[in-house]
């Protein structure tokens, strides 16, 4: 049972990885014995989360959300010397808020950019290095961290965030079906309600009581998405592609 989730030897990218969800998942692959890079916009904070996250942790600054920033990475990764990605986890995500009647334009494009397009660019800039590491039995595996808002309607009034996220589960549909010849497995995880900088207005309204919303009444812990991610990345998931995980406490799936 071991070596079933074992990480052992294999290098990891996760994308928005120095905070929230992103960091938990970093951590997690750390514990399961990977090699994690994790990128953040501002050098600082990826170089003091990577500090902090300790031994196995390559901080790899830059930005995960625009082309430009996409190619930028992949050359760092690869003058860090590394020629091979076993696991990329797309987690680098943008929100906004606002009431229907105020929501502006200027909300969609940058929140489709990141959320949608990034990730399907970073897949394409790391294909040399995933094919790599990529065979029959052992398939390299990109996970795609989506939400429950992409599965059904909230009272976020987030609507180019929900928009994305229901994007970005297809997306990944699709992406597992091209590149299934390729070997290499791509999932979605549609996380629920964790304590991060994301959720941290809901959490903090006296009028939310989010717990009691979910089924499990309690938000996601560390353990909770380290172990969902483990579980795909690992020897254990190697016959999962183009599956959906929501990771929400029964929040889809008792209501």
């Amino acid at each position: 049972m071991d070596s079933l989730f074992s990480l052992a030897g294999r290098n990891a990218l996760v994308t928005g990885g120095a905070r929230g969800l992103g960091r938990m998942i970093a951590q997690g692959l750390i514990g399961a014995g990977a090699n994690v890079f994790i990128t953040a916009r501002k050098e600082e904070d990826c170089r003091t989360a990577a500090l902090e996250i300790g031994t196995g942790c390559t901080a790899l600054p830059g930005d995960a959300g625009s082309p430009e920033g996409i190619a930028a990475l992949g050359a760092a990764f690869r003058q860090s010397g590394e020629q091979s990605l076993h696991i990329l986890v797309n987690n680098a995500g943008r929100t906004w808020g606002a009431p229907f009647d105020d929501f502006p334009d200027k909300a969609w494009p940058g929140v489709m950019a990141v959320n949608v397009q990034a990730p399907f660019r970073m897949v394409q800039e790391f294909m040399p290095e995933l094919i790599a590491s990529a065979t029959a039995a052992d398939p390299a595996r990109v996970i795609n961290i989506g939400s429950i808002a992409g599965l059904r309607t909230t009272g976020l009034s987030a609507y180019s965030y929900a928009a994305s996220k229901a994007a970005i589960h297809h997306l990944g549909r699709q992406l597992a079906r091209d590149l299934v010849d390729r070997h290499i497995n791509v999932n979605t995880l549609h996380p629920g309600y964790f304590p991060t900088a994301m959720t941290a207005h809901l959490r903090d309204s006296p009028d939310a009581a989010l717990e009691a919303h979910i089924p499990m009444r309690r938000l996601g812990r560390p353990a909770d998405i380290a172990g969902a991610i483990v579980f795909l990345a690992s020897p254990a998931g190697a016959y999962v592609t183009g599956a959906g995980l929501s990771l929400d406490g029964g929040i889809e799936g008792c209501s």
